[in-house]
């Protein structure tokens, strides 16, 4: 079936292609880049992947779990292949970098791969002549898409802008830099001008990501900082709300606190991964800090951003947390009270850098563990929202809620896409990408019920998630 040669001449009847994306926001822009160069090319993109002629499963290889998750659908499309009903199966993403040569003898159904740096390809990988599938280079990834790369959006009303790529940092329970290589920025000219085009397709929120984004620009001789680059973005654009994602401590700049505070367009919101907060585990992830440090970090935001939103992710179940270990975090989460807290169990993998810590802390009690963080931060979270319940605030609305229809989901600024809980409006009139203004009159763990009392024009207003006086 390899040396099969799909017909892209016949505009009856064009090949469609289908992709399954998994993993984090990098990876999405992997995929709209990838379907960029598809459609650009004539070729017909669904998103039924089982009326696909080809499918592209965008994988993701960060953790067990995720694995999982991608060879799962990776044998689905197979099996589907088999039956006739695909004709060629591609694999792209960071599993391509890593896991290229066993998937390659595992699943014979595979006919190419699309490597980190193979983006461009893709067309050929679906519709060209192929032979044996080759497979990516199998170090960490060199390559960075820029501006003039198509994108095909596959979100409404916001979009993602990967400000650099790869990473530097040492964390053992984590291989991200083996597959992505290592950090390297775009220039503030090739982000701007995406930016530019970005907005012109109607977008209300930019947000910048990056495996390290508060390092961007190091690589480059520091000839910029993520604080001038945001600047530049809000003097060159008028999109309303601006957010980056992920904050790394050590490199968090008061720069970058400072326009926070006074820049309405660029949003409060902190999303800043600690991992965990006792200095022995810390130590054995190699990362810095402590829980002594991190309080001084949060205290100095809060005092220069008085309405900042804050976000974190801890990982249970790390080798050498103990009982203590676990209660310093556990005081941690109870102090802070942080807007909003994700939790990840321990996932051990030969690849890690620490892999030879071992996994010593049973899965059971990882569990346990996990549950009682997220139980802890459920009751701050839903005290955080009752706080809200009665004040009016701009919301982006996102369309239909897919369990009840009848609902509408928008976004508050305090909630980041994907992550983050949403606000429910009993309102269907509101389109997908408007500004809203909504009253909030419930509250839950993890979303608010609001109605709408007003539209919010998109421009250089105050759009940031402060209470509408009067």
């Amino acid at each position: 079936m390899r040396e099969t040669t799909l017909d892209t001449e016949n505009k009856s009847n064009p090949v469609r292609v289908g992709l399954i994306g998994l993993g984090c926001a990098k990876n999405r822009i992997d995929a709209e880049v990838m379907l960029g160069h598809l459609s650009s090319s004539g070729l017909e993109i669904t998103n039924d992947s089982e009326s696909a002629d080809v499918v592209i499963v965008n994988t993701c290889g960060f953790i067990l779990d995720a694995k999982t998750e991608s060879v799962e659908a990776i044998l689905e499309v197979a099996e589907a292949k088999r039956r006739g009903a695909v004709q060629r199966l591609l694999v792209a993403g960071c599993m391509t970098q890593a896991y290229a040569n066993e998937l390659m003898q595992e699943v014979p159904e595979i006919d190419a791969f699309v490597g980190l740096d193979e983006l461009d390809e893709v067309v050929t990988a679906a519709v060209g002549d192929l032979g044996r599938p080759s497979t990516p280079d199998q170090r960490g990834a060199i390559r960075l898409y820029d501006a003039e790369s198509p994108r095909l959006l596959s979100t409404d009303g916001y979009a993602y802008i990967k400000v650099a790529e790869g990473c530097n940092n040492p964390c053992t329970f984590c291989h991200i830099p083996a597959m992505r290589g290592q950090f390297r920025s775009r220039s503030e000219d090739d982000i701007v001008e995406e930016a530019k085009r970005l907005e012109k397709q109607g977008i209300q929120e930019l947000v910048f990501i990056a495996q390290d984004t508060t390092r961007y620009g190091e690589d480059r001789g520091g000839e910029t900082g993520l604080g001038q680059l945001l600047e530049a973005v809000i003097q060159q654009t008028d999109i309303p709300w601006i957010r980056f994602l992920y904050a790394y401590p050590a490199t968090l700049g008061d720069d970058v606190i400072e326009l926070m505070a006074r820049e309405p367009r660029l949003l409060s919101y902190l999303d800043i991964p600690l991992q965990h907060v006792n200095r022995t585990v810390l130590k054995a992830m190699k990362r810095g800090g402590d829980g002594q440090s991190y309080r001084r970090l949060i205290e100095r935001v809060r005092e220069m951003v008085p309405d900042v939103v804050l976000r974190t992710t801890f990982i249970v179940g790390f080798p050498g947390e103990n009982d203590h270990a676990f209660s310093e975090l556990v005081e941690f989460v109870r102090d802070i009270r942080f807007d909003h807290v994700g939790v990840f169990s321990y996932s051990w993998q030969e690849e890690n850098p620490g892999a030879a810590l071992g996994d010593p802390v049973p899965e059971d009690e990882k569990k346990l563990r996990r549950e009682k963080i997220l139980e802890l931060q459920q009751q701050i979270s839903l005290d955080h929202n009752r706080s809200l319940i009665g004040s009016r605030f701009t919301a982006l609305v996102e369309g239909a809620l897919e369990e009840m229809p009848l609902l509408t989901k928008a976004r508050l600024a305090r909630h980041a896409p994907e992550i983050d809980g949403r606000v429910l409006i009993n309102d269907g009139t509101a389109r997908i990408g408007d500004l809203v203004e909504v009253e909030i009159t419930e509250a839950h763990p993890y979303d608010v019920i609001g109605h709408i009392v007003g539209s919010v024009r998109a421009s250089k207003r105050d759009l940031k998630q402060l209470p509408v006086q009067g």
